[in-house]
This record gives C-alpha cells, structure tokens and sequence, in this order.
C-alpha cells in the first residue's frame, strides 16, 4: 500500500450517526416528561406540607422530653429529605431542558431515570431507622394500663419494624410506579422504537 491509498483511506471516515429523534416521537416524549415534572412539583409542595405540619405537631407535644425527641427525629428526617430531593431536583433540571434530540441522549435520560427510581427507593427504606425510633417513643411515652413485659416490648417493636419496613417498600414502590414509572415505562418504549 502507498502512501496516497493510505492517506485516502484515512481520509474516508466512516462514521456511523445517531438516529435523530423525529418531531411527532419527540412530541411523544414531552408529553410523558411534563407529566413527571408536575408530579415532582406536586410531591414537593406535599413534602414541605407535611414537615411543617410535623414540626407544629411538635411544638404542642408535653412533656418536654417527648417534644425533644420527636423534633430531633424530625429534623433528622428532614436532612435525609433534603440530601434526596437534591438528587431528585438534579433530575428535575435535567429533564426541564429541551427533549433529547438523538438516540444516544435518550438512552442517557432513560439510564438518569432509572437511576433515580433506585434512588427513590432508597428515600422510602432510608426511613426504617426512623420507624424504630419512633415506635420505641411510642413504647416509652403512651401509658399503659399495666406495665409491659420485656416480651412484649420485644415482639411489638419487633413485629411493628417488620410491617412497618413491608408497607414502606410497597407504598414506595406503589408511589413511584403511579407518578413516576408509568411514564419512565412510556420513555423506554420510545427508545425500543428508536432501536429498530
């Protein structure tokens, strides 16, 4: 081979493009992206609702020592909301911009999505250890007609972590699915469609 076959063989790129993602799928894709963002705001709002409502609550808790714990137990929920809703809002900015315009950046907004459904999950089951929590409050606080045997405690506390932990991954999973999974199933569809 010479030099000039080389250079032309060099000079041949061949390069292989990204479908292009058309108007009428790109309108397909809005539809279920608006969707998303107003369930986010939504979500937002109610967040917000339910920690002032929370911290309220707490104001009027007698003694001092149960209105201590229970604001403690709060704001801690509150820090671990807001490290979560940091994520969800990097979604939410993301997902704000324009659709994607080729295949490759609907695959990338497609794998940001399913990152943040685990991310979601992660949000409900962070709340066991706050669960337990608040179950030994509730043991501690509410008086009893007659004290309770350590058996008791035991199989309460035990028995109320496991429903408890059971209905948070169901009410989270039932949660993301209405507001948010349908719509990332709609997107993924959209990408297989791309992919033929």
């Amino acid at each position: 081979m010479n030099i000039d076959e080389l250079k032309n063989t060099w000079n041949e790129d061949i390069v292989e493009e990204t479908p292009e993602i058309s108007i009428e799928q790109s309108n397909k894709l809005n539809l279920p992206l608006e969707k998303m963002r107003k369930n986010m705001r939504t979500e937002f709002w109610w967040v917000i609702g339910i920690f002032v409502f929370a911290f309220l609550v707490c104001s009027v808790c007698r003694p001092f020592k149960l209105q201590l714990y229970i604001t403690v137990l709060i704001a801690s929920m509150l820090i671990v909301t807001v490290f979560f809703f940091r994520k969800f809002f990097t979604l939410y900015n993301e997902i704000s911009n324009p659709a994607p315009k080729t295949y490759d950046s609907l695959k990338d907004l497609v794998m940001q999505l399913n990152l943040n459904k685990q991310y979601y999950l992660s949000y409900y089951i962070s709340f066991a250890p706050f669960l337990v929590c608040e179950i030994l409050i509730v043991l501690e606080f509410i008086p009893w007609p007659k004290p309770l045997s350590e058996l008791k405690i035991a199989v309460i506390l035990i028995g109320s972590v496991i429903i408890g932990l059971f209905l948070l991954y169901l009410a989270g999973k039932f949660w993301f699915h209405r507001y948010y999974g349908r719509y990332i199933q709609h997107i993924e569809n959209l990408l297989e469609e791309l992919k033929r």
